[in-house]
């Protein structure tokens, strides 16, 4: 659900605003709800940013890789909570902290960051197959 919401912005504010949306092709409002609700996240959630890619926009660590890997790597490790956020911070260099922000992350938002452990998968799938049958073409 949403409801109109009426802001008064700063002429100089107003004039990126509508720039950016002109340079990615967004209605300004579409924009302004996205950057709106990333800030809060950012805010929320100090060491988390957000990347631009082929897929989209997605939550990353501001020093490390995107929340999804991370929490698809907590997923499939094995052993106790702790050992598995060791486990994951040692393959990832990271510090222990930091999978447990991405965590944190996972734990306020996690239909967004299952759906892009689940695009992530489908397309991996679709580039295996590709791959299957490229190579099943070449050693006819």
């Amino acid at each position: 659900m949403s409801r109109p919401t009426s802001l008064r912005l700063p002429d100089e504010l107003r004039a990126r605003l509508e720039n950016e949306s002109r340079q990615i092709a967004s209605p300004v409002a579409s924009l302004a709800v996205s950057l709106l609700d990333e800030g809060l996240k950012m805010r929320q959630f100090s060491g988390i940013v957000f990347r631009d890619g082929p897929a989209g926009r997605r939550a990353g660590l501001a020093k490390g890789p995107d929340v999804w890997e991370i929490v698809r790597d907590l997923k499939r490790a094995r052993g106790t909570t702790l050992s598995r956020v060791d486990l994951v911070a040692e393959e990832a260099g990271l510090a222990p902290e930091a999978i447990g922000l991405a965590a944190d992350y996972y734990a306020a938002f996690p239909d967004e960051i299952d759906a892009r452990i689940d695009m992530n998968e489908r397309v991996a799938a679709e580039l295996r197959e590709i791959a299957e049958r490229r190579e099943r073409l070449l050693t006819m």
